[in-house]
Order: structure tokens, then sequence, then C-alpha cells
């Protein structure tokens, strides 16, 4: 509660900031933000009934002629972006490459993951990405609440789509949410920071929205719908990234000894002593529990399909030095032999002039790796012949390492795996 006291003093009033022998009027952070935004009434524009999503988009794009073109160069459309990687140069990295240690990976698995893709018909490898009717303009823009996406990205059946086109405008809270709180699988699986609660939060869960009534893209402004943000779980560096400073001073507090330690913390490391406040999220996830019969599935504990998961709330976060970027396991690393596998982790140390300690949300994994070649392999869990089928290990690992390039020596084991989601 005193984090969000300091966050809503200086969100509400300019502040005088007090420096080591010099005071400074700090600017009022209101001055970042977007206090009024105009929706213009679609309703009148759309007259018939649509024959499928697709030329819902055709339609938005005889007015809105680039908006399709922009969402194309974008993050949020390929899933992946070139970054540079020490010891590997310019690498094109993002969902559609790498693992992680929840669902594991979505090569082979597409029609299933692009239920969250901001786009139609992503089903396997030969989705047209240049196609400017496959991009779902909808799920963004929906205001009714009753838009669902379904399997590779197509809404689900009995979805209005001449309502939901009629309702279109920003992007509220719910738009965002809807891929970015139930990512992973359900609610809190990926983040420890989101969940259901932030549709309409409490001040005491987020000051931000619950006190100052902001949107997500009041933070995460969008220019060509090119939406600012960083995730750590598919990027290794800032590169597009956004922070507190973006609206708030660099020197925010009137006690000069608090000042003092913002060489050193991140702001989140005071203002989120603890986080999934109100809802758990999952913190770990162990796959080699998968498949076994006669166990009774409950989401929160066990699933024959999934593995078993524990789930907490009111966690306090573990602490890290980090300088935002991250050493990322990329396919066909070797694993750690000696313990566990870093999927993403921060790199900082006390002696990095650009590292704070930070807070995060460590999620803790056991996931099946190849026994003789010693690398993680990504398995095919869903679809015809997808783990979940029927359940065999082997036969879901063997299809995994052909589509995304590896060797499979026919034995398998499950390796420890964490990443690291900074607060």
């Amino acid at each position: 509660i005193q984090g969000a006291v300091l966050i809503l003093l200086s969100i509400i009033v300019p502040v005088i900031v007090f420096l080591p022998g010099k005071e400074v009027k700090a600017i009022s952070p209101w001055h970042a933000v977007n206090r009024q935004r105009t929706h213009l009434d679609h309703s009148s524009f759309f007259n018939k009934k649509f024959k499928d999503a697709h030329e819902v988009t055709r339609t938005c794009l005889k007015c809105h002629k680039n908006a399709a073109k922009d969402l194309m160069k974008t993050a949020h459309w390929k899933w992946e972006r070139t970054e540079k990687y020490p010891g590997h140069g310019a690498i094109k990295i993002g969902k559609k490459n790498l693992v992680n240690n929840f669902c594991i990976g979505i090569q082979g698995n597409e029609a299933s993951c692009t239920s969250c893709h901001a786009g139609y018909g992503w089903k396997n490898k030969n989705f047209d990405f240049k196609k400017e009717d496959n991009v779902d303009c909808l799920v963004c823009h929906d205001w009714t609440g009753t838009y669902i996406k379904g399997k590779s990205g197509y809404p689900k059946k009995g979805v209005n789509l001449l309502k939901v086109a009629k309702s279109v405008g920003y992007p509220k809270r719910e738009n965002c949410g809807i891929c970015h709180i139930y990512g992973g699988g359900g609610m809190g699986v990926k983040h420890g920071d989101l969940d259901q609660t932030l549709v309409n939060p409490s001040p005491d869960v987020d000051v931000h929205m619950g006190r100052a009534n902001l949107l997500c893209i009041d933070c995460h402004k969008t220019k060509n719908h090119n939406i600012t943000g960083k995730s750590y779980s598919v990027s290794v560096s800032h590169k597009n990234g956004i922070g507190c400073t973006n609206c708030h001073v660099s020197v925010p507090h009137r006690d000069r000894r608090i000042n003092l330690h913002l060489k050193s913390l991140a702001c989140q490391t005071c203002h989120i002593p603890v986080f999934a406040k109100k809802s758990a999220t999952k913190t770990h996830w162990d796959w080699s529990q998968a498949g076994m019969p006669g166990r009774i599935n409950n989401p929160q504990t066990y699933l024959k399909k999934k593995g078993s998961f524990v789930y907490q709330k009111e966690i306090i976060p573990e602490y890290y030095w980090f300088n935002l970027t991250v050493k990322r396991y990329l396919l066909g690393d070797k694993i750690n032999s000696n313990g566990v596998t870093h999927i993403n982790y921060p790199n900082g140390t006390i002696h990095d002039s650009n590292a704070k300690i930070w807070p995060y949300k460590v999620h803790r994994a056991t996931q099946p790796y190849d026994l003789i070649h010693r690398y993680i392999l990504q398995p095919v869990t869903s679809g015809k012949d997808g783990y979940w089928k029927n359940f065999n290990w082997y036969k879901a690992l063997a299809k995994g390492a052909k589509l995304t390039g590896m060797k499979f020596s026919g034995k398998y084991g499950f390796v420890k795996t964490d990443m690291h989601w900074p607060l």
C-alpha cells in the first residue's frame, strides 16, 4: 500500500525532487498520458452480414488502407523479430522458433497456439504472412466482449461478426488481456503480474489502472500498429521496450536517501513487494508426470495431457541483477548437465553499471530432452499424432524434431529448467 501511495503521489501532482544540494521541480507524469480519447462510432458503416472473418478485414481496409501493411511489420504479426545476440550476430527469434518451459513450442502446434495470433488461418508453416485479409482487426478492437478466437485464429462458431464490427474502437484492457492474461493455456500460466483482475482492478492491485484509470495502451504506446513493450520470454534485448521513466522522472522521491538507491534498484523492486495478489499464478510445471492413468484431472494441480502443476498467490518475488538483456536458450544448445538449464537468464552483476536489482517470477519446469544429443526437444502436442492424442512421447518428440530440424536419437529423458519473468 505504501508503494501504491508513492506512485499515486507522483501520478496526480507535480512533486519537488530533492537532490543533494539542490531542488528540482518535477514534471507531472500526466504529460505523457492521453487524458482524452475519442472513439468513432462505426455502427452505421456495416449493414450486411459478413460471410467470413476475412471479409470483415477487407471491409476495414477500404478506409484504413495501411493498417494491415503496418501490422505485418510488427512482432505481434510475425511472432519474431531480428535481434543482435552475442555469439550469434543478428538472428530472428520469437514465439515462432523458440522453446519455453510451459507449452514448450509452437512448431507443429500452430493451430492450437495461434488462437492468440492477430490473424486468421495460421495452421502450419505454410501460412501466408503477406496476405492482408489474413489480419484480424477485431481481436484488438472489439467492444462487445463476445469475440472469441479458436483454432488457427478464426472466430469461434457463433460469433456475430456484424455485431462485433459495428462495435469497434480503440483497444481496451479486455482486448489486450484476452491473449496476454490467458497465454500459455490459462490465466496466470506465464505472467505473475497479469490476470483477470487487471480488467477492473482495485488500487491495491494496480494503482495506474485501479485509481488513475489508465489503459494498457497508455504505457504501451502504439504508432502504425507497432505496440511498444518487451517480453523477455521471447527476446534478448530492450529494443522497443518501455519503462517507468517514460512517464515518471528518473529521481521522483522527496527523500534523497531513497533516490540514492535508484542506481541499484529498479522501481519495481520496491513498488511490487508481492505479485499474484488476487489470483494464483503457475510456478511449477512437470511434464514428466503427464499421461499417468488413474490420476484425477484438476487444472490447478494435474492434467493428464500436461502433467502436474503448482499454483501460488501473494508471492514475494525473487531478485536478480538485470541490465535489460538476457542469455537465451536456443534450439540445439546443450543442457546444463550439472543442474537447472536456464531458458532466459537475466544478464547483469553488481559490477555492471547498466544493471539494477529487479523482482522476478521464476517459472520452474521439468521437460523432455534428448539423452544422447543432450538438448531440449520440442514435441508436437496437439493435432494428429500429437502427444495429447496418443500419449506417446516417442512419436511426439520424433515428429517435433523433424519439424524443428533437430536430430532425435530415439532416447529421451526429462530435464529441470527455469524461466525468469521480470515484474
